[in-house]
């Protein structure tokens, strides 16, 4: 008897011991944590060009991947780019493989209750690009016809909600939502207007006949629900970068080239956190 209760003693100190260090790994890890690695995991995209992708040299490059690689400058720590689907962006969050998703994450509601959003750093609505010769300039166009959307995103959401006569084809991946598009199997696709903007500089014969839709949205840093200590060190940074025009900056060196020299850095660029 005595070896048995002597055992569940143990055995609940034990619990105890290791109940703190548990805690810690479910709501992500501290910035302490996070510089005594020496990495900074961060999800981004590969083939979401200008935003995040990979380059010929096998390099990541992109707005968010400026952003990137300040965070982890500013923490003294390397930084760890792990490519995401636009449908896994919780996901890794929720199961610890990334500290930070930086993948062109427009905050909602919905994922607002699984994920925790720090201060913004772009707005964004949705956009529409098709071909020149069918241009679609008003969703109805589009009802019965075949729009591309990726998986997991707002655009998908919208038009299922919105436009349920709108038949979606869906991809999991941006290079097969533009294979599809340029292959001719849907009439249209849909997603982040500056994106589809953009891609359509980059091809011609595509326009972008509806530039924005929905609500105008912005872009956040997301981390693991709950982890307050890394979202409260990413807000701060957000405000320190804004006094700097880090954003404005980041802009010109990697999108200022894409949307040409006419373009407004300000429709796209939120310093500080302030829209």
């Amino acid at each position: 008897m005595k070896k048995t209760i002597a055992s569940i003693i143990a055995g609940l100190l034990t619990l105890t011991a290791v109940a703190p260090a548990f805690a810690k790994a479910k709501n992500g890890r501290t910035v302490t944590e996070i510089k005594k690695s020496g990495t900074i995991k961060i999800a981004v995209f590969s083939d979401k060009k200008p935003f995040g992708y990979v380059d010929e040299n096998g390099e990541y490059q992109g707005y968010d991947v400026y952003f990137a690689n300040r965070i982890a400058k500013d923490l003294g720590v390397k930084v760890k780019f792990v490519p995401v689907e636009p449908a896994a962006r919780v996901e890794v969050l929720e199961t610890n493989k990334v500290d930070i998703v930086l993948a062109n994450f427009t905050k909602t509601p919905e994922r607002a209750q699984k994920v925790d959003f720090t201060l913004p750093y772009m707005k964004v609505a949705l956009g529409v690009v098709s071909k020149d010769s069918s241009l679609v300039t008003t969703p109805e166009q589009l009802n019965g016809k075949t729009l591309i959307v990726a998986k997991g995103t707002t655009a998908e959401t919208y038009f299922s909600q919105n436009y349920p006569q709108v038949k979606l084809l869906k991809f999991d991946l941006y290079a097969d939502t533009y294979k599809a598009l340029l292959d001719g199997r849907a009439d249209a696709f849909s997603t982040d207007n500056t994106e589809v903007l953009a891609w359509a500089i980059e091809n011609p014969g595509y326009t972008v006949g509806i530039e924005s839709l929905g609500n105008l949205d912005t872009i956040n840093p997301a981390v693991k629900k709950g982890n307050t200590d890394l979202l409260n060190w990413l807000n701060k940074e957000i405000e320190t970068l804004g006094k700097e025009n880090f954003f404005h900056a980041d802009y010109e060196s990697t999108l200022r080239s894409v949307y040409g020299p006419t373009a407004k850095a300000d429709n796209l660029v939120v310093e500080g956190g302030k829209i």
